[in-house]
């Protein structure tokens, strides 16, 4: 943490001066860029759904059901004659929202009592750090069912049981980035000019963090992915008609023999998907290693 503790302490000209030397090493990973292009693709996909596509995902249609994949269909249709296309290029939308709410609650919860637990220690730090370690002895998956059982069957529920699953982890490395940031120098030499614990907290310790919160939250994106098909697939997540890859799976498992194209198409997205943003984070992770700068 060196030299991150360094830019926070000369000042925010430093800082922008590292910020080229950090993207260029991203640019010149391989992996990163093929990660993040593969993100881009399905960000594209999310995004434009309703412009590029003319079919409707939601409309049934019965003279077309279960067709192989052709000219007409690229990817075939399902068990409601629906274009999987369409609905793949939909089903982005409910993926990439759930990775993306699901972090921000996690972020949101998470920051400030791993900032709390590391920074005053003694028995705030306990108080935090037993319900942290009593959550994380829960396998995430359950735990990440069990929320979404309670919350009941729907996307929002399910982001928010995702979100609420991965606080745990955002703590604990909160908890510990700021317990290595705030027994540094410059953190003690702002400590001695006077200045008070919420100015260290933001002004120097919570910047001289961001770099690992930023990788994680990358990386549990694609955990998001997975957990938020998870959840369609048992049908606790995105419910019928709204398209989802996890839900589409769940239809496809009963057509596996019959038509086993509508099962090859989300999991392939969703392998893409969960692919790229670890591709994406493990990039950022070595750009932001400390060792590098």
């Amino acid at each position: 943490m060196a030299s991150l503790d360094s830019i926070s302490s000369t000042g925010s000209a430093n800082g922008v001066k590292a910020r080229p030397g950090v993207l260029s090493r991203l640019v010149r990973n391989k992996s990163a860029l093929i990660g993040g292009s593969i993100v881009l693709i399905f960000v594209l996909m999310a995004v434009l759904a309703p412009v590029l596509l003319l079919a409707d995902p939601f409309k049934s249609n019965f003279l077309a059901i279960r067709k192989p994949p052709s000219e007409l269909y690229w990817f075939g249709t399902d068990e409601l004659g629906r274009d999987q296309v369409t609905r793949l290029f939909f089903g982005a939308r409910a993926s990439l929202l759930a990775g993306i709410v699901s972090v921000l609650i996690a972020v949101a919860i998470g920051l400030p009592f791993g900032l709390l637990a590391g920074w005053y220690g003694g028995w705030v730090d306990i108080a935090i750090s037993r319900v942290t370690e009593a959550l994380l002895a829960c396998p995430f998956l359950i735990l990440a069912i069990a929320f979404a059982a309670v919350l009941g069957p729907s996307l929002t529920n399910a982001m928010i049981a995702i979100g609420l699953s991965a606080v745990p982890i955002f703590i604990r490395l909160i908890r510990g980035q700021v317990m290595n940031v705030k027994a540094e120098d410059f953190v003690e030499g702002a400590r001695a000019v006077g200045a008070r614990d919420l100015r260290l907290m933001f002004r120097h310790v919570l910047p001289n963090t961001l770099s690992p919160i930023v990788v994680q939250s990358t990386l549990f994106m694609a955990q998001a992915i997975i957990l938020e098909a998870a959840l369609s697939f048992l049908g606790l997540g995105q419910q019928p008609p709204a398209p989802s890859w996890g839900q589409m799976l769940n239809v496809a498992k009963n057509f596996m023999e019959q038509a086993p194209w509508m099962s090859v198409a989300p999991g392939v997205c969703i392998f893409l998907a969960v692919l790229g943003f670890n591709l994406l984070g493990d990039g950022l992770r070595d750009a932001l290693d400390p060792k590098e700068n």
